[in-house]
């Protein structure tokens, strides 16, 4: 995919509290994720504009990442994280998006760990 060069709206750090993993406590305890996301801009309009009808609504996908990570019955990181990532394509006409789900403090001796996937293009 050649999307270096596109340009597109960044979410970091954002911090969602959710039920996932593959270990008993791990389904009982809600944990913390970090999520990273880099959506591409379909459109050149939003730039001349100015306008939010011609802008992806950040508070929009905020609120939906919310609602997505309190619902969802997924076990691994990959598999929300795909969940992520077609959910902004699809729910929001993003021509691309970069999606990173993270555990921080996980394992001993490891910051954090998770995983990094692109989708659409």
């Amino acid at each position: 995919m050649e999307n270096n060069h596109s340009d597109h709206i960044l979410v970091r750090d954002l911090k969602l509290e959710t039920l996932i993993g593959v270990y008993a406590w791990e389904k009982k305890l809600p944990q913390t994720v970090l999520l990273d996301m880099d959506i591409g801009i379909a459109s050149k309009k939003v730039f001349e504009s100015d306008m939010l009808e011609n802008a992806l609504d950040y508070s929009q996908i905020v609120a939906r990442l919310q609602t997505l990570a309190k619902k969802h019955d997924y076990l691994l990181l990959e598999r929300f994280a795909e969940a992520v990532a077609q959910m902004v394509l699809n729910e929001f006409q993003a021509p691309w998006v970069r999606v990173r789900v993270r555990k921080p403090a996980l394992l001993a001796g490891v910051k954090e760990i998770g995983v990094e996937i692109t989708r659409g293009g």
